[in-house]
């Protein structure tokens, strides 16, 4: 069942309005569409990962569902709780929209990367914010929408300061059979690293500290820790070490070409990926602002706690990638894994322990949401990627197809093995099934409840 409000109050006042609300209200669901983008141009400028800008696009837009549901109460708020005074007009939404993210990604944009790094960021978020402003009529109801909007991201920025996300990382990688240490990238590096000293790999592990970042949305980060990697020994494990052996090489003869783009496809950042894919079909849909705020909040928060929990897993077991595991499988304890110390993964391997595959746990939290959120798995829909190889163009007659796909482009990439991709969808769609559940419900479903249990 659908959980768009649509009741039939809603819609008699809808079509009783439609002249003079609908179309406005439509364009503020572009501003949320709009601000999703932005965040990931002022957060990639930043010098910001996938893994830390995913909290940074959460809160964005955690920050922008409670700013306009203190305009007008359709869903249950994530943290900042205002009784809207009165009925909302149009200006007062795009203001709330553009305070609400403006705020939260200058707030977090002040705290990483280098001095240039947060300028450019911040360059590129003024100008949004300008070009955001330079819409909006001047007047009562803009005043009232940017204050209401800075209120919701200050609550959001103070909850969210002291979450671990600046905590020191204090991880230090270990030798031995099955156990993550820093790895070669392919030669050349694909994608390219313009940077010769960087293009090589063999970097430190990549946010450690994750594992005991405060969620999102689970209780804990270690709420739905999966029961692990394979062992060594097992047969499992000689056929997660055979498959990404034979189809995630830099040299393989078995990839296929449609393989090959399917790794390629996938490559680009899950938070950029899956929240297209969110733009797409609510545009498709005709979803209005707050619709269109609570999905992407919902979407972004589910895959920043897919990094959370991800990290706490893949740091507790600790299991190396391919790349290691392939070129010393001499030393595992399987007879029946042959070592071939010069393999390559087709792609560059991410820094981080295998297990799970992040990427899949994404996939699936973000697929669990979206299906739910529209009612159906079974929508079918056509997104186009984006860097580090933009412009490739696939088809899908469903999320759960697509976070499958997703999953299959790690081992494809030679960069995660089967398990870890299995696994992880598995974790993401435990994550997205209960964030649905428990957050943004739609008021008349909260209220009803008359808890607020989580």
């Amino acid at each position: 069942m659908s959980s768009r409000p649509n009741t039939l109050l809603r819609a008699c006042v809808a079509v009783a309005c439609l002249a003079a609300v609908a179309l406005p209200f439509r364009a503020a669901a572009n501003a949320v569409f709009e601000w999703n983008e932005t965040a990931f141009r002022v957060t990639v400028a930043g010098g910001q990962n996938p893994i830390v800008l995913s909290r940074t696009v959460a809160m964005m837009h955690l920050a922008v569902h409670d700013a306009l549901n203190a305009l007008d109460r359709r869903y249950e708020p994530y943290l900042h709780d205002v009784d809207p005074a009165q009925p909302p007009a149009p200006e007062a939404a795009d203001a709330a929209i553009a305070a609400a993210a403006h705020t939260v990604l200058a707030g977090v944009a002040a705290s990483w990367g280098t001095d240039e790094q947060r300028g450019q960021a911040m360059a590129v978020l003024e100008q949004a914010y300008a070009q955001a402003l330079g819409k909006v009529a001047e007047g009562e109801a803009r005043q009232r929408g940017l204050a209401v909007g800075m209120a919701a991201a200050r609550a959001m920025l103070e909850a969210r300061k002291a979450d671990g996300s600046a905590v020191r990382p204090t991880y230090a990688s270990r030798q031995g059979a099955g156990r993550w240490r820093p790895h070669p990238n392919p030669v050349p590096a694909n994608p390219p690293i313009p940077n010769p000293t960087l293009a090589v790999g063999n970097w430190p592990a990549l946010q450690p500290q994750w594992a005991t970042l405060v969620p999102f949305t689970m209780v804990t980060a270690w709420q739905f820790r999966l029961p692990g990697p394979p062992d060594l020994a097992s047969a499992a494990y000689a056929r997660d070490v055979d498959e990404v052996k034979r189809l995630g090489g830099t040299a393989s003869t078995e990839r296929t070409e449609e393989q090959a783009a399917i790794a390629r496809y996938w490559y680009e950042g899950s938070p950029q990926g899956w929240s297209r894919i969110a733009r797409i079909v609510a545009a498709e849909r005709g979803l209005d602002a707050w619709e269109s705020a609570r999905l992407l909040a919902l979407v972004n928060a589910t895959i920043a706690d897919g990094y959370v929990a991800g990290a706490d897993t893949r740091y507790h077991f600790d299991f190396w990638r391919p790349v290691t595991a392939i070129r010393e499988a001499a030393d595992d304890g399987n007879d029946a894994t042959v070592p071939d110390p010069s393999w390559n993964s087709y792609l560059n391997t991410p820094p981080l322990p295998d297990y799970p595959s992040t990427h899949s746990v994404a996939g699936g939290a973000a697929s669990v949401v979206l299906a739910r959120f529209f009612g159906e798995d079974a929508v079918a829909f056509t997104m186009t990627s984006g860097p580090p190889f933009p412009g490739m163009t696939r088809s899908f007659k469903s999320f759960s197809e697509a976070a499958r796909e997703n999953a299959d482009s790690r081992v494809y990439a030679g960069v995660h093995f089967r398990t870890a991709c299995v696994d992880g969808v598995a974790l993401g769609e435990r994550i997205g099934r209960r964030a649905f559940s428990h957050f943004l419900r739609p008021a008349q479903e909260w209220q009803a409840a008359g808890l607020r249990q989580r």
